[in-house]
């Protein structure tokens, strides 16, 4: 990675004070893409926590995201502290999926995407969203 690249990613090897309640897409940061191939890149977190905008009471679940890039690739710290910003915002599951998948496909413009989010059980069922973005 060329210094040029690494000025402009803020967050990676700094000390940053993460934020629970106003995920923005303006928390990701992206860098190059180092390849000419085409390949996918997949994150994974089984920490993901927001709130009912109902109840106010904690979902938990799985947000797997899956992407082709084209110019840019997203960086990983930035994205931690971005899906943490969810953790007292209140919205749906499938606000929260959606909204995650805008914002991502937003701010590095992919081949297509895929963020699935798989909520854990309330009342013996378990609630899977896909959302779904193509150039």
């Amino acid at each position: 990675m060329t210094k040029k690249v690494v000025k402009n990613l803020t967050v990676l090897g700094n000390k940053v004070k993460p934020k629970y309640s106003n995920p923005t897409s303006s928390m990701i940061e992206c860098f190059p893409n180092p390849s000419l191939n085409e390949y996918s890149i997949e994150f994974t977190t089984d920490e993901f926590s927001s709130l009912c905008p109902v109840t106010g009471a904690p979902d938990y679940g799985r947000i797997e995201i899956i992407y082709t890039p084209t110019n840019l690739c997203i960086e990983s710290k930035s994205l931690k502290l971005y899906l943490g910003a969810y953790r007292l915002y209140q919205g749906f599951m499938e606000k929260m999926t959606n909204k995650i998948l805008s914002d991502l496909s937003g701010v590095c413009y992919p081949k297509d995407m895929q963020v699935s989010g798989i909520w854990k059980s309330r009342g013996g069922i378990v609630t899977k969203v896909c959302a779904y973005y193509s150039d």
